[in-house]
């Protein structure tokens, strides 16, 4: 790190998200296509079903599986992770859920099925807001893979190639319409003053307790490396990776 990186994120209010026969963005809306699950499960063969469900504010009254993780709509324009631009969708939060044919939830260490508006504490660091809009990309695994590794990665595979479409509709539009423009720098203290280091400690333990790095996009998936599969060594990470969305929670 030279000190001189910028991270420009341009955000992106959507107040309407609805089933069309193609993905796009348009006056605020985002459409999804309709049956987009459909060419995922051709590949995946691990994975049974999979369902996309609109949540809106009003609907938190629900039924909901193991919760996989929420993780915003956000698109690399140019650079990589931690530096260049980065489009964000804000009032749009997607949430992830998991079951297998034999009924056992996917997430085992954090087992947390039940009503959402229960389940969830909204308004916090990591969770949506009430007045977020919710796409829950629920998916059903074939019988008994719900505890395997490669179970809850074929989950968050399969959510990342359904978002992947909807993340090069954002990327095309033009950056004049965006609601906020936001700039980070990482900066250097000189040498007679300070550092703060942040030391972030997570699981590795394999099955659930897994945590991908350095996916292609910001808070995706594909692409990344697992913490397991390096040995859970330490890893540096600059602000401006950890706020672009480097580390990718999968627990």
């Amino acid at each position: 790190m030279n000190g001189s990186e910028k991270l420009i994120i341009k955000s992106f209010n959507i107040n309407k998200v609805d089933f069309a026969n193609k993905t796009y963005i348009s006056q605020n809306a985002l459409f999804i296509r309709k049956n987009i699950e459909r060419d995922i499960l051709k590949d995946e063969v691990r994975v049974r079903d999979i369902k996309i469900k609109i949540i809106r504010p009003q609907d938190h009254n629900i039924y909901v599986n193991s919760i996989m993780d929420f993780f915003p709509i956000a698109v690399k324009v140019d650079g990589k992770l931690g530096e260049g631009t980065t489009y964000l969708i804000t009032g749009v939060v997607v949430m992830l859920t998991g079951s297998d044919e034999c009924k056992q939830t996917v997430g085992k260490f954090g087992w947390a099925p039940g009503v959402l508006k229960d389940i969830v504490y909204f308004n916090r660091s990591g969770t949506p807001s009430d007045e977020d809009i919710i796409i829950n990309i629920d998916v059903l695994l074939k019988y008994k893979n719900g505890i395997p590794r490669t179970g809850p990665s074929a989950v968050h595979r399969v959510s990342d190639k359904i978002i992947q479409e909807m993340r090069d509709e954002l990327k095309s539009l033009n950056p004049d319409l965006c609601s906020q423009t936001h700039e980070f720098a990482n900066r250097l203290k000189p040498n007679d003053k300070k550092k703060v280091i942040i030391i972030k400690q997570v699981a590795g333990q394999g099955s659930m307790y897994d945590n991908q790095l350095f996916p292609h996009e910001p808070c995706g998936f594909i692409g990344g490396r697992s913490i397991i599969d390096m040995g859970n060594m330490p890893v540096v990470l600059t602000p401006n990776q950890y706020r672009d969305g480097a580390l990718r929670a999968m627990t």
